[in-house]
């Protein structure tokens, strides 16, 4: 076994492969959906909504946080369950306490510099490739939640506030991530850099992407429903982390 085999088995979270992007766009559309089908769909309202999946997403966590490696399952599930946080508390903020879109998203974007700022003085680096230890891990983690939030902020942001619509927003969000992978690709963007801004922006594409499916078509939406469109992407999940799984046993039977 190689080296760089060996750190990929310590890794706790998944490498970054077209299948971790796939993926992570599901998880965000499911997040956004879900959220409103509990919210409004089956009547529990904003703050029980928020405090079921708060529970939910700390028992999920805490097993997450017990493994000493990347486990498909636990960790896509936590994902699934951070992207609906990260949609009520903007939720919470815009709707219930009338907080502006700016304002929250201006908090979530300065939080989130602030952690990591403490995971790098804490620990020297922020590399993705290298959350081989519990305190790393509660950092990635830290940093994953106050993206899913910043993300959801943003995205309603340029939907609603800036009324750009569900189907522009999301073309305007895909185009920002094409234009990150080529600064990447081609002008030397530091990946680090660039795997957390395409990371903050799939949150905002899949959220405007699930609107754009869910939404009635008096409000610029294709009118599937907030159930349908929960249930239909959290079975493509299912699918193609099943697929990702099955491709990595390949490759280990061939190492």
């Amino acid at each position: 076994m190689t080296s760089q085999s060996s750190n990929t088995l310590l890794n706790r979270v998944p490498e970054v492969t077209i299948f971790f992007w796939i993926i992570k766009v599901l998880a965000t559309t499911v997040g956004e959906t879900a959220a409103d089908y509990l919210n409004e769909g089956m009547g529990l309202g904003l703050f029980r909504t928020a405090a079921v999946m708060t529970v939910t997403l700390l028992v999920a966590l805490l097993f997450q946080l017990m493994r000493s490696r990347y486990v498909a399952p636990i960790y896509w599930l936590v994902i699934v369950l951070i992207s609906i946080a990260g949609t009520l508390a903007t939720d919470i903020l815009t709707d219930a306490l009338s907080v502006p879109l700016a304002v929250s998203t201006t908090i979530f974007a300065i939080s989130l510099a602030v952690v990591f700022w403490l995971w790098r003085r804490a620990e020297g680096t922020i590399s993705i490739h290298a959350i081989t230890s519990l305190p790393r891990e509660i950092f990635y983690w830290l940093v994953v939640l106050f993206t899913f939030a910043l993300g959801t902020a943003l995205g309603d942001l340029f939907a609603e506030r800036f009324e750009l619509g569900y189907l522009s927003a999301t073309g305007v969000f895909a185009l920002a991530i094409g234009l990150v992978a080529l600064a990447y690709k081609r002008f030397g963007l530091r990946e680090t850099v660039a795997f957390w801004t395409v990371f903050i922006l799939t949150r905002p594409l899949g959220a405007s992407f699930g609107d754009l499916l869910a939404q009635g078509k008096p409000d610029g939406g294709f009118g599937l429903g907030t159930m349908a469109t929960t249930i239909l992407f959290l079975v493509a999940i299912v699918l193609t982390v099943g697929l990702t799984r099955a491709d990595r046993a390949l490759v280990g039977q061939n190492d």
